[in-house]
């Protein structure tokens, strides 16, 4: 039976739309490259007692070759069991949603037989369809689950899409959030004027994916103009890799952005921060090797904490890009104040248990 966006519990819709920080689940994996089923629960027991909001499951950073080794639905369910088993609060379950048609309405099926609240949707895999394909693609999927729109930047497999595709996209009834991570300020534009238009903004929630600018995201009222009238929205929360790492302080982050951006005034220390976080994702997203190492980064700062054995993929060849390793050590020798290393080895033997 389909699941509706009003049909979610009251408040799981309240945690999605206050904002919240939802890590980018990773994969674990052993030296053989087969699923650690321990440490993968270690690192989802890991963002749950941080203070996420939410596990986004199946993404990107949880590798989209899964489905092609069979892992899609037994690494869903082990988050949701772990969620289920050690969330002691309102937990927003999003599980990610790949492929063409048959494959992501098959997706978001399995999805919601676990017990997902929510699909988020990757496009990548329908490049080439005009803008009427992709929309009705979407309402397919939008009939099983509620969804959650992805704009994946381009430079990792992502589509542009322009803000006529977000308006039309914004007026699927079932569709409940966006995150957006073009890594690009006119295409996050688009998304947030898309929504405006649609008249939506009320019902979707407004999420960042923009790892190099997730501070500035965070704070900053968007004035998009409508029948000679400005609207005036925010970004809530966000879904990122980034947040896939140092997930204590990403909840205390996503607490002072908020209570900031509530004053008249943004802080110079508020935004002194932005640059700071962008500098520590320039190093874990690999960005001087355009991004090959995205992924392997995100598990370098794990395998340092204890949380993973090693930062092995699916694919053998996903790596560190050059330098990247060094780059990492200079973020942690220049901002310690933003990793959450102590929290992760008092709590580690109670997490691999």
């Amino acid at each position: 039976m389909a699941l509706r966006w009003n049909d979610l519990p009251k408040e799981i819709l309240a945690v999605l739309r206050k904002g919240a920080v939802i890590p980018a689940h990773p994969l674990a994996l052993d030296a053989a490259r087969n699923f650690d089923e321990r440490r993968q629960r270690a690192l989802s027991r890991y963002y749950i007692d941080a203070g996420s909001g939410g596990l986004a499951v199946g993404v990107h950073t949880t590798q989209f070759a899964i489905r092609e080794v069979g892992l899609y639905e037994p690494v869903l369910s082990l988050a949701m069991k772990t969620a289920r088993e050690s969330a002691s609060k309102p937990l927003v379950m999003i599980a990610g949603l790949a492929g063409k048609t048959a494959q992501a309405v098959k997706e978001a099926q399995t999805a919601r037989g676990i017990g997902y609240h929510a699909g988020l949707l990757s496009l990548a895999a329908m490049k080439g369809s005009s803008e009427d394909e992709l929309i009705e693609h979407a309402k397919k999927v939008a009939a099983e689950i509620p969804l959650v729109g992805f704009y994946l930047q381009p430079a990792v497999g992502g589509l542009v899409l322009p803000a006529s595709f977000w308006k039309r996209f914004a007026q699927i009834e079932n569709v409940v959030a966006i995150k957006m991570a073009p890594f690009n300020r006119y295409r996050t534009l688009d998304v947030i004027r898309g929504v405006v238009e649609a008249g939506a903004e009320d019902r979707i929630t407004l999420y960042t994916g923009n790892d190099d600018h997730i501070v500035l995201d965070l704070v900053t009222p968007f004035v998009v103009m409508r029948g000679g009238k400005p609207v005036t929205v925010r970004i809530r929360g966000g879904l990122l890799g980034h947040w896939s790492c140092w997930v204590q302080r990403a909840v205390e982050l996503l607490g002072r952005a908020q209570c900031e951006a509530a004053q008249p005034a943004v802080s110079a220390e508020m935004l002194a921060l932005d640059s700071q976080v962008t500098d520590c994702n320039a190093a874990i997203f690999d960005v001087a090797n355009d991004f090959h190492g995205v992924i392997c980064g995100c598990h370098e700062i794990l395998r340092r904490q204890g949380l993973l054995e090693g930062i092995w993929c699916l694919d053998p060849k996903e790596s560190l890009g050059p330098g990247q390793k060094e780059e990492i050590d200079r973020i942690y020798a220049a901002y310690p104040h933003l990793n959450d290393d102590a929290f992760v080895r008092e709590n580690l033997p109670r997490w691999l248990a």
